[in-house]
């Protein structure tokens, strides 16, 4: 069942004036979002995120999907990744702009919008950056349940930004990790990561290079954005060549 499509999920606000109704989504913002991992737990939210994705991973060709529309610039990128399946219809829009933190903002903000296909009715506008967070940590964590050895206890973390926190508590919760290799070119990055997981539970082991990080370790991860300059503009790098 589609819990949006329920009339619980639906706010219309009906003005005395006019026979159409006002509509009136369900907004998400961040700090309801933070409110509820702290609420629920960020095991269960993680958890729950992995199952809705494997259900989705399951019935892949009921989506119709389109490409993802990029328009890149000088310092970076903005994206609109739109899909949906016979009853509802979600976008999100975010950026990459990895110059960001240096003018005290995040490298990535999200929002999205989700609504029902039969009438175009918006249902939900949601905050995502915490959000997407959240969804990228899960996915890892499900790939890793399908590709890694079940016995597999010690990860490599390179790049040890932001993400990264998010990744190494969802291979911790998700996958049954306990030890987790750090490695960053910013020492300050990995520092800070080693402060904000030193209540986990995890040992946290800080490498010198990526070679030292991979090394012992049963899943090599990396959390940083890869970007190339090209003709003043950052983009993704092209896939090797087979």
């Amino acid at each position: 069942m589609n819990t949006l499509n329920h009339p619980s999920r639906r706010h219309f606000l009906t003005s005395d004036n006019s026979a159409s109704p006002l509509i009136s989504p369900l907004y998400l913002s961040a700090p309801a979002v933070v409110e509820l991992v702290q609420r629920k737990g960020l095991k269960a939210c993680l958890t729950g995120i992995a199952d809705f994705i494997q259900a989705d991973f399951m019935r892949w060709e009921d989506f119709d999907k389109s490409a993802r529309v990029a328009n890149h610039s000088a310092n970076g990128v903005i994206e609109l990744m739109p899909i949906s399946d016979h009853s509802t219809y979600s976008f999100k829009y975010v950026n990459g702009h990895p110059q960001n933190t240096a003018i005290g903002l995040s490298t990535v903000m999200a929002f999205g919008v989700v609504a029902d296909v039969a009438t175009g009715t918006p249902l939900l506008l949601s905050e995502l950056t915490l959000t997407t967070a959240l969804r990228t940590a899960a996915t890892s964590a499900l790939a890793a349940k399908f590709l890694a050895r079940p016995d597999s206890r010690v990860m490599a973390l390179i790049g040890n930004g932001a993400q990264s926190e998010f990744q190494a508590l969802a291979f911790q919760h998700l996958v049954g990790i306990d030890t987790v290799r750090l490695y960053d070119v910013d020492a300050q990055a990995s520092a800070k990561l080693m402060a904000n997981l030193s209540g986990s539970g995890l040992t946290l082991v800080l490498c010198d290079s990526i070679a030292h990080a991979v090394h012992g370790a049963d899943i090599p991860g990396a959390s940083c954005a890869v970007v190339a300059r090209h003709h003043g503009r950052f983009e993704r790098p092209p896939p090797p060549n087979k």
